[in-house]
């Protein structure tokens, strides 16, 4: 989780530049460390929504420990409506009301980070999405892949249900079936690396299987050209983009993000592999939170606390919150 608040939190400053805006802001190598920002760097939308994912499913597990059966989508639903009061809107008059809980009295989340379009438009409607009943059916913008990973974090749980789990929440608020299947892709992905001994290139193999068999044609061209890709020496940031795209939409966030990860596994140990993977998922053309976001997510969950810079962690607003969130799953779970 710290690992994409880190890559989400350096890539917000230069979301909506240009490869060459960022150059020309940060010199020839671009945006590669918080040195280079003010302190502390905000997180966005990607990092509030995430957390809001695990408030979701500390809920639904807060009810399962209790004996008590609940729906997670709904949970995740409403978890989701809490967000969205954050971000200084009302609920409307048909919404479902529900009572405040610990994550939304933190001060460092009530700020407007570039939220998503679709999100608001779907929350504000009062309904909750479904895939049979999509709201927004053409939209498949790159929160849904961001948001999903604490799925994959959830243990004992097979992979089947986890992918229902994944599309469900991404139909909540987006229709289109990339934006569902690219999040279950990547909560896949983050699940096949929590096992010891668990490896990228395994873990990336499987993902572009599942990419395979969803059923959508761009992601799993997407992925297939993320690895090969990655396979290449010093590929330039133009090239990037132009095989993978800008990352705005979900199966170029993920692409992107697994890319930056692969191409850095050479750069050593697991703190150069993090530094590598957050700097060629910055800078580029494109959707920098939320593509840097998804590589630190890979990474962290791969080598664990090990591969985050400790500055990086103390450079952030919302670490505390990530770090209080992330315990709040564990102690669900395993503890």
């Amino acid at each position: 989780m710290l690992g994409g608040a880190l890559g989400d939190a350096l890539g917000y400053p230069v979301e909506f530049d240009s490869l060459e805006g960022i150059r020309g802001r940060f010199g020839g190598s671009g945006l590669t460390d918080f040195g280079q920002l003010d302190s502390p760097a905000p997180v966005s939308d990607d990092t509030q929504m995430t957390l809001y994912t695990v408030d979701g499913l500390v809920d639904v597990l807060q009810w399962a420990n209790d004996g008590v059966g609940a729906d997670e989508t709904a949970c995740l639903w409403l978890a989701y409506l809490r967000w969205m009061k954050t971000q200084g809107l009302q609920l409307p008059s048909n919404a479902p009301y529900q009572p405040d809980r610990w994550i939304d009295g933190q001060e460092v989340l009530h700020h407007r980070r570039d939220p998503a379009n679709a999100c608001l438009s779907a929350l504000l409607t009062g309904e909750m999405g479904t895939r049979s009943r999509p709201i927004n059916p053409d939209s498949k913008e790159s929160g849904t892949v961001t948001r999903s990973a604490p799925f994959g974090l959830l243990p004992y749980v097979e992979g089947g249900v986890l992918y229902r789990f994944s599309t469900d929440g991404a139909a909540l608020t987006h229709g289109h079936p990339s934006a569902h299947h690219s999040a279950a892709v990547f909560s896949t992905l983050i699940h096949d690396l929590l096992p010891e001994g668990a490896t990228l290139q395994a873990a990336a193999a499987q993902a572009v299987e599942g990419a395979a068999a969803s059923g959508v044609p761009e992601l799993s061209a997407r992925l297939e050209a993320a690895v090969a890709l990655a396979a290449e020496q010093e590929v330039p940031a133009e090239r990037m983009t132009e095989v993978l795209g800008e990352g705005w939409v979900a199966e170029e966030a993920l692409a992107i993000g697994l890319y930056a990860a692969l191409s850095a596994e050479g750069a050593g140990a697991p703190q150069a592999q993090f530094r590598k993977a957050i700097a060629v998922a910055v800078n580029h053309d494109g959707d920098s939170d939320a593509t840097a976001s998804v590589a630190g997510s890979i990474l962290g969950t791969l080598h664990g606390r090990d591969a985050l810079p400790p500055e990086w962690v103390q450079a952030i607003d919302a670490g505390e919150t990530v770090e209080k969130m992330g315990q709040a799953l564990i102690r669900v779970t395993v503890g």
